[in-house]
């Protein structure tokens, strides 16, 4: 409190009374004496912060119940025939600044609320919910593992990048809707999932098409596997591989430069320490012929 406030110390100097002052019956002026203690203020010294100020600065709790006592809104998920309905409380919606704002749009008139996401696939916008309300979403990372909990609607391997495609976008929906937390659950989550090469050309694809340049924490990884591993899994996905360096060439490109920038590593590497191994891969991948 002391750094807050900025409390002067004010010392309680005692005024010794001489023989002559009680002889004389001297008047002592309690207006400029050392304030008297009280039970408000024991040491009969000033308050520690200024009147009107509390000491209580810790913010009150909201509880769960009283999010879920908030206003209802309706968020309409999709267009056409592939529109779906989904609903959420308002007080829990607002934790993102994008729902924060088009919330602070609607009267309290009784007039509906509802927001239109005409754009937003609706298995993301789930999770995004499912994050809202319980801090994560389905599948589970394992506690001290890189790996996501199993469950008989999750492949071990995924065969076409449909689970690397299902946290992406959970990943881009979180940039959009100002969520760090659930943007990077969702990026260790992608780092959790084994796949194939055509999987993986599904992923990069996405992450290319829907993230930008700026965003190296999402495009870097993808840009070092196919570095370090193009030789043996673009065998596997040829074809794939040439059409999406030819649709974006930013990937050849930063593919291209991490290729030649490990190559003088591993040059300036073998001459200071031969018979240095590689090193060794961060996500595990499986080829299709080994699936």
């Amino acid at each position: 409190m002391a750094d807050s406030f900025n409390e002067a110390t004010i010392e309680d100097t005692p005024v010794a009374s001489t023989s002559a002052d009680t002889a004389a019956g001297a008047d002592v002026d309690m207006a400029e004496s050392t304030p008297a203690a009280t039970s408000e203020n024991p040491k009969g010294s000033e308050l520690p912060f200024p009147e009107g100020v509390t000491e209580d600065l810790i913010p009150e709790r909201v509880t769960f119940a009283q999010y879920l006592s908030t206003p209802v809104v309706t968020l309409l998920v999709g267009s056409g025939d592939n529109e779906t309905i989904l609903t959420a409380h308002q007080g829990l919606l607002v934790k993102s600044p994008y729902f924060a704002e088009a919330c602070a749009e609607f009267a309290d008139d009784g007039s509906p609320r509802q927001i239109e996401l005409p754009d937003e696939d609706v298995d993301a916008m789930g999770s995004f919910l499912e994050f809202l309300y319980t801090g994560d979403y389905f599948p589970k990372k394992v506690p001290g593992q890189r790996t996501l909990e199993r469950h008989p609607s999750v492949p071990e391997v995924d065969m076409t990048g449909e689970q690397l495609l299902r946290h992406a976008k959970i990943y881009t929906l979180a940039e959009k809707f100002g969520l760090t937390h659930l943007k990077n659950l969702a990026s260790s989550k992608i780092h959790c999932i084994n796949s194939t090469a055509k999987g993986e050309i599904a992923y990069a694809r996405y992450v290319y098409q829907y993230t930008t340049k700026e965003d190296t924490t999402i495009r870097v990884p993808v840009a070092n596997f196919w570095a370090t591993r193009s030789h043996t899994l673009r065998a596997e996905a040829e074809e794939e591989f040439r059409s999406l360096c030819l649709e974006f060439p930013e990937f050849g490109y930063d593919v291209l430069t991490r290729v030649l920038d490990e190559k003088l590593k591993r040059e300036r590497n073998e001459k200071m320490h031969p018979g240095t191994p590689g090193s060794a891969r961060k996500r595990p991948r499986h080829s299709s012929a080994a699936a």
